[in-house]
């Protein structure tokens, strides 16, 4: 099977990168825009396919977060070894990810988190949700899957009818939410939850206030728990999950890249972001 990671390597030295994650039953492909952006601000940026995505529904459901943790670190230090500067940026599963990884290793540059998924409560969750902390502590969540429907984290229609054709047409992103793999994400977020006051690098969070899959309440979690003197939270207002492909991705590109810019020491000459006043302020 074809890899679907990608890179994006300057020939002359880089001595920065940006190590994306995508977002959960997704694949590198949804982060591909956003990395060519960042490729062309003169960011190396490289992006893997979590264990257990891109490939079947049922290789998702015998991994555990652990695993995606493991594997996603390795890459992290493999970079750490070859460039000055290292940056993560994640959407959904893989914005927490990111996060994770920084309450581990403090030299994290900096952070960009899109959508960050730490509550499945978005407004086209089905309404029988209530049970799915049951089930997944059962047998039960290795035989049930939730389907992704409408809007498919797309507030643009004509994208939206693309991506679903798409959908039908390969595997490189599930179209389902295999319940054992939602187990594994919640178990995550709950160790996100608790290490988020050691994440001390900056952080960029962008959230749509229409997410369909998850609502700004976890971005807001972030913002006001994280341990980063350096932290920036815009939400969006014409885009649904997957802000990296919908209406508002240029401005989000635009952002990203100024944010991580003002943090670097091979970026344009930028004002660097003044440390936040107030805990409460979400600007």
């Amino acid at each position: 099977m074809q890899s679907l990671d990608f890179e994006f390597i300057h020939e002359n030295k880089c001595k920065r990168a940006v190590l994306l994650f995508h977002g959960m039953t997704g694949s590198p492909f949804e982060m591909k825009k956003m990395g060519r952006a960042l490729y062309e601000a003169d960011f190396d940026v490289f992006c893997y396919c979590l264990p257990g995505h891109g490939t079947s529904p049922m290789n998702i459901k015998t991994v555990r977060w652990e695993d995606w943790y493991t594997d996603s670190t390795m890459h992290y230090r493999d970079l750490t070894q070859r460039y000055e500067e290292v940056y993560l940026g994640g959407l959904c599963l893989g914005a927490v990810m990111a996060l994770a990884i920084a309450s581990e290793y403090r030299e994290v540059r900096g952070i960009v988190a899109l959508s960050t998924t730490l509550f499945l409560d978005g407004w086209t969750i089905p309404w029988y949700n209530f049970f799915m902390p049951i089930g997944v502590h059962t047998i039960l969540r290795y035989y049930y899957s939730f389907p992704e429907r409408e809007p498919y984290g797309l507030k643009n229609e004509a994208l939206r009818k693309k991506v679903a054709a798409l959908q039908k047409r390969n595997t490189e992103a599930l179209d389902n939410y295999p319940m054992s793999c939602i187990y594994e994400l919640l178990k995550f977020s709950k160790y996100a939850q608790k290490n988020m006051f050691k994440v001390k690098a900056p952080v960029l969070l962008m959230h749509a206030k229409e997410d369909d899959l998850t609502s700004t309440k976890g971005s807001e979690f972030v913002y006001k728990n994280v341990g980063s003197s350096i932290r920036k939270y815009i939400e969006l207002d014409n885009s649904y999950h997957l802000v990296v492909m919908d209406n508002e991705r240029d401005f989000v590109f635009e952002k990203s890249i100024e944010f991580l810019n003002s943090l670097s020491s091979y970026g344009p000459p930028v004002v660097k972001p003044a440390p936040i006043e107030s805990e409460d302020l979400l600007c």
